[in-house]
């Protein structure tokens, strides 16, 4: 994440996204290849973030 400071829509957008891809894995549910997509997904994002 970057340093304190304006917290734009844009950031919190990503956030959103994050959360309910995070939210998702948590359906058991949920096909193991779509799975591994959501948290391919997850990883990008979080890289995006700079939370990696």
């Amino acid at each position: 994440m970057k340093p304190a400071g304006k917290y734009t829509c844009g950031e919190y957008r990503l956030e959103m996204i994050l959360l309910g891809l995070k939210r998702q894995l948590e359906n058991p549910v949920l096909p193991e290849a779509q799975r591994v997509h959501v948290a391919e997904k997850i990883r990008e994002l979080e890289r995006q973030m700079g939370m990696d």
